[in-house]
């Protein structure tokens, strides 16, 4: 995750002051003291963060984690290096909450930002950008030069925007870095908090989402969309990929170069998309999965698995289009 300047972050914190905030039972004799700087993903963690794992889907980066303690459940514990301190809950993900809390106590909820300024205002700090009507603007924005903004959109504090963008109407932008050339059409949502929250009992407990959403240079979005950002790592769409009107992007999501979306697409939490992939209108892909590059994905499909490269599939559950196309037949007799 790149540079986090969107969210105010509290600490150090001494470790065991983390361990009591989460409910863990570890004795950690002369490392209880140890100061933890934040809470990062397993691969971006350094040895001052402390950082969690959830599932053994993340080995891989759990293994070459450079954090200084991780809390995980008793069963994962062997997917973690010796030199990171272990710390064993019941519950992880209600453990991850309380302990992003303690760096990031304000970034479970979306409040409006009040330092936002009329774009007639600003015409001053941006000469080179052309404003509709009642825009609204955060401090410490930055627009690059050539880029449109359309009437009644916000842009809430600290985003970046690049040159040559068009940002339509009635949108709504926060948490962001957008790159050149990117168009937004009207109606879209940036940057909001994540659908993220943990049942305890009879009460849901919101998570704290300090990602962010990057659109890489050439993206566009179409009306209507809704891009979430992350809750530790980014929210990232690559260059030149294209969606269309009421698709809807989780938090973590990573979709790739040169895509095509086609409208009313979902995808859930955390899922990796790689480059030139098509996916048709109303699918729906679940989180945590990995999709190739060159993949081709039907309209109306239900992912609910990992693709290869170049694969084309179609249905739900997903299948090979081949594969498809022979039951289908097989139906119809």
């Amino acid at each position: 995750m790149t540079k986090n300047h969107f969210y105010e972050k509290k600490g150090p914190f001494p470790l065991d002051e983390i361990v009591k905030t989460i409910g863990c039972s570890n004795l950690l004799g002369n490392k209880s003291n140890i100061n933890i700087y934040g809470f990062e993903s397993l691969d971006n963690a350094t040895k001052n963060d402390i950082t969690f794992l959830n599932s053994n889907k993340y080995k891989n980066l759990s293994l070459d984690t450079k954090a200084a303690a991780c809390i995980t459940s008793p069963n994962l514990i062997k997917f973690l290096p010796d030199q990171c301190i272990k710390l064993e809950v019941k519950n992880v993900l209600f453990a991850v909450t309380q302990a992003s809390k303690l760096f990031y106590p304000s970034a479970d909820l979306d409040v409006p930002d009040e330092s936002l300024l009329k774009s007639e205002n600003l015409k001053k700090l941006y000469p080179d950008v052309k404003f509709g009507e009642n825009v609204l603007i955060g401090k410490d924005v930055k627009i690059g030069k050539k880029t449109y903004v359309g009437s009644n959109t916000i842009i809430e504090s600290n985003v970046i925007l690049g040159e040559k963008c068009v940002i339509g109407s009635f949108i709504t932008i926060r948490n962001s870095i957008i790159s050149d050339n990117v168009h937004i059409q009207d109606g879209t949502k940036i940057g909001t908090k994540g659908f993220g929250f943990i049942p305890i009992k009879n009460k849901n407990i919101r998570s704290p989402h300090i990602g962010k959403v990057i659109l890489e240079e050439g993206v566009e979005i179409g009306a209507n969309s809704t891009i979430d950002r992350g809750s530790l790592s980014d929210t990232i769409i690559g260059k030149n990929t294209f969606l269309d009107n009421q698709v809807h992007i989780a938090h973590n999501v990573q979709i790739g170069k040169n895509c095509m979306i086609a409208g009313q697409v979902g995808f859930a939490g955390s899922t990796i998309v790689g480059d030139n992939v098509i996916i048709g209108g109303q699918a729906g892909i679940s989180g945590h999965l990995k999709i190739g590059n060159n993949v081709k994905i039907g309209g109306g499909s239900g992912v609910i698995n990992d693709i290869y490269d170049n694969q084309q599939v179609m249905g739900y559950p997903a299948i090979s289009l081949k594969e498809f196309v022979k039951q289908r037949k097989k139906n119809e007799k």
